[in-house]
């Protein structure tokens, strides 16, 4: 599996996952749990679709795009949390349920790994 079609596969599970979970809950909790399990799966996807484009520049180049690695971190951290304080101080997501949303990427990430790795052996 290419990295490209990793990232791929990963957006489209964890997309696939949030929204599986959010249709049911949007109906058992209401509203602002549905937008916090799919604003936590859209902030967990644009997050690790960012580190994945650093960290293939950072490879490919590893002098100034390794120094700049860690100036990148910090801006897409503090983008995620500035994100997640406006969700949560204007009341539009559940601050569990955008926790939810965020740990569907790991479990695409580690089902996929499963996965290939069995294709694998």
């Amino acid at each position: 599996m290419t990295p490209g079609e990793l990232k791929a596969r990963v957006t489209v599970a964890t997309c696939a996952g949030a929204v599986v979970m959010a249709v049911p809950l949007a109906w058992l909790a209401g509203a602002p749990a549905a937008l916090g399990i799919l604003a936590g799966g859209a902030l967990a996807v644009v997050n690790f679709r960012w580190l994945a484009a650093r960290a293939e520049v950072a490879a490919a180049a590893p002098g100034l795009a390794g120094a700049l690695w860690h100036v990148g971190a910090v801006l897409r951290f503090g983008l995620v949390a500035a994100v997640a304080g406006v969700l949560f101080v204007s009341g539009w997501a559940h601050p569990v349920a955008l926790l939810a949303g965020f740990t569907v990427l790991p479990c695409a990430i580690v089902a996929l790994g499963l996965h290939a790795a069995r294709q694998e052996a």
